[in-house]
């Protein structure tokens, strides 16, 4: 936790906006490895 966002688990517990702007982060990676998803399953089944 604390190399991916700089912030530690008990710190991740205890304040809101920390652990809001963690999972922001989060959820933008996550939609970041969607999109390259889709483009590599657009080149293999083309």
């Amino acid at each position: 936790m604390h190399q991916a966002h700089g912030v530690g688990y008990a710190e991740y517990s205890r304040k809101l906006k920390k652990r809001m702007k963690v999972e922001e982060e989060r959820w933008n990676d996550y939609q970041k490895s969607q999109d390259v998803v889709h483009e590599v399953d657009k080149l293999v089944h083309r």
